[in-house]
């Protein structure tokens, strides 16, 4: 189904959902995200932190760095794009700003074995982070996907070349 607006162009469905309800939560998220990370990494996180043997020490502090440059990536692009959405920036302006934002795929700092022997709350905040990561990311790509640019084919099925063969087989 062709969706259109009233003057007869597609609506996007990402620029819907950057404007909706949903982005308003996801902020609200995102920045409640950011407060959260704040307080335990400069209350109960030091105190955590001190009573860590040296390797997971070092694997927090690895980690807290990684957490809070992830963070502060996202609260910018959520930033960016509410000034869009609140008339403040244009699409194009906030493209260009977002160059500045490195937003990338941030994976955890410490190796798997480590990573469970942390503080809970610092893996929970870690966790978070990297879900509203994955959702910002995509939203992005949806938003900011140059429409010129040639959109990779889906991977052939196949059980659709089976059945072409079946087809041109029995005809």
């Amino acid at each position: 189904m062709n969706w259109t607006n009233s003057d007869e162009e597609p609506v996007s469905f990402a620029h819907r959902l950057a404007a909706s309800e949903a982005f308003k939560a996801m902020f609200r998220e995102g920045m409640t995200l950011v407060e959260e990370a704040a307080a335990y990494l400069d209350g109960p996180g030091r105190e955590e932190a001190k009573a860590l043997p040296r390797g997971e020490s070092l694997a927090y502090a690895a980690e807290s760095m990684r957490l809070t440059t992830r963070l502060m990536q996202l609260a910018s692009w959520l930033l960016l794009q509410r000034a869009v959405n609140e008339g403040e920036l244009t699409l194009d302006q906030a493209a260009s700003e977002k160059r500045k934002v490195k937003l990338s795929y941030q994976e955890t700092a410490s190796s798997p074995e480590v990573f469970p022997r942390l503080p809970q709350n610092l893996r929970d905040l870690v966790c978070e982070s990297l879900r509203l990561q994955a959702r910002i990311i995509h939203l992005d790509q949806l938003l900011y996907l140059d429409p010129d640019a040639a959109l990779p084919m889906p991977a052939a099925s196949p059980v659709e070349d089976q059945l072409n063969l079946l087809r041109a087989a029995f005809g």
